[in-house]
């Protein structure tokens, strides 16, 4: 009888262990898996999967376009907004401005599905009008020689100027977005993100007139080998980059979003460089790798794209003004654009027919910045500018240097831990625990 009762307990204590054995081996890939996530880099997820989709922002609201003026949805200032537009498509939205700011609408269109067939001519445009029909200013923005889904952008602002007799009262204004598509175009709908922003005038007049010359002479490219920066999938999560070199990799069809903070007074000049391949390959494309530059109101700056037949290739800005509040009475759209200091947002993209020629993979793009000039003090606004006025950090920003030391101690401290908890597991199944003992419930 005793003999029977061990040999029951003896059951029991290994059929514990081995349960306790399956539950500690839960609780490690539990573990594992929460410590892959937080230690996967974005750009290690990135080569190994497909384009990412375009990133939208957090919080987002959706809002459906209108037909008629009067029918259209009312934006708020500071607020994001997440709508459709079909080919031929033509939205209107209703915004409320004062008589005390400049105002800004701009609409993101994102084409799609991957693999979309797109003409040169396929294009939105965003325009704002009065009360009476009368517009205030517009802006066409074309998919040009990159004919792929890549994100696009167009903004209309109304200026409060003594100089203009229209646009210049309160009241209500109307957003208006129109899409052109090309008959042989795949007619799918496109995604559109929507902004409305405000900038205070001035608390005291300044210069009317833009300012003529700047240095236009490209400086040398950036010493030092490249340091690797991830770029985002939108133009809210850009990553901050400085002057210096850049690389990351692109898979074709891919964009990549950067931000780059220029404050007033100074002068920007970039270029994005695609890698060649290790074997080589006979094929050309015309338009592969596309640079566009957009400012912090999300207006095109400036473009420029370059073609690729294996070898390195590289696309570069023209010299642009440095930025300057009087450069938005410039007669060039290219000059300006250059009216604010804040966050101006670099847009590369790879054709896919990079990948149908060369082989789908990922390809070495490596971006050099120059930042010219001193920071000047800019215009004192009369109220708030939340979009404006204020560059965002740079990517060695001191923030970004704790969030990696961070990261790298807490990679550090679940490892140690896994080690730890793997250990004492495996001895905990080796041996039956004594009663009244064990892991504590909520494991």
């Amino acid at each position: 009888m005793a003999d029977r009762s061990r040999a029951t307990a003896g059951r029991r204590s290994r059929s514990a262990a081995r349960g306790r054995t399956r539950a500690a081996g839960r609780r490690i890939g539990a573990v594992a898996g929460v410590l892959c996530a937080l230690l996967v880099s974005p750009g290690t997820a990135h080569a190994a999967g497909q384009p990412q989709p375009y990133r939208y922002p957090s919080g987002v609201q959706e809002a459906a376009g209108a037909a008629k003026n009067t029918d259209g949805p009312v934006l708020k200032a500071d607020t994001a907004y997440r709508s459709v537009i079909k080919p031929q498509g033509k939205l209107y939205f209703q915004v409320v401005l004062d008589g005390a700011s400049d105002a800004y609408v701009s609409a993101v269109a994102v084409p799609g599905p991957p693999g979309a067939k797109l003409a040169y001519g396929d294009s939105i445009k965003v325009s704002l009008q009065n009360a009476d029909g009368d517009t205030c200013d517009s802006q066409r923005r074309s998919i040009g020689s990159a004919q792929y889904p890549h994100p696009i952008a167009a903004y209309a602002y109304r200026a409060l100027r003594r100089s203009l007799s229209t646009c210049q009262e309160p009241g209500t204004y109307y957003m208006v977005v129109e899409r052109e598509s090309d008959a042989a175009s795949t007619p799918g709908d496109w995604g559109l993100e929507l902004r409305y922003s405000t900038e205070p005038t001035t608390k005291t007049a300044g210069p009317s007139t833009a300012p003529s010359g700047w240095p236009s002479a490209s400086p040398a490219a950036p010493t030092g080998a490249p340091q690797r920066r991830h770029g985002g999938s939108g133009f809210n999560d850009a990553t901050a980059l400085s002057e210096g070199q850049w690389r990351d990799s692109i898979r074709p069809g891919e964009t990549l979003f950067f931000s780059v903070p220029l404050d007033w007074g100074q002068q920007l000049f970039a270029t994005a460089g695609l890698g060649s391949i290790a074997t080589a390959k006979d094929g050309y494309v015309g338009s592969a790798l596309s640079l566009q530059l957009y400012n912090p109101g999300r207006g095109l700056v400036s473009g420029a794209s370059a073609p690729y037949d294996g070898k390195q290739k590289e696309a570069a800005l023209e010299p642009l003004a440095p930025v300057a509040y009087e450069n938005r009475y410039a007669p060039s759209d290219q000059v300006s654009a250059m009216r604010f200091s804040g966050s101006y947002y670099l847009e590369v993209s790879l054709s896919p027919e990079v990948g149908q020629t060369f082989g789908d993979t990922p390809y070495d793009v490596t971006l050099g910045l120059n930042v010219r000039g001193q920071a000047k003090s800019g215009p004192a606004y009369a109220g708030r500018a939340p979009d404006f006025g204020a560059p965002a950090p740079s990517a060695d920003d001191s923030a970004m240097k704790l969030l990696a030391a961070v990261a790298i101690g807490t990679g550090t401290v679940l490892v140690a831990g896994l080690g730890v908890w793997t250990l004492v597991a495996r001895r905990r199944a080796a041996s039956p625990a004594p009663r009244g003992f064990g892991p504590p419930a909520a494991w």
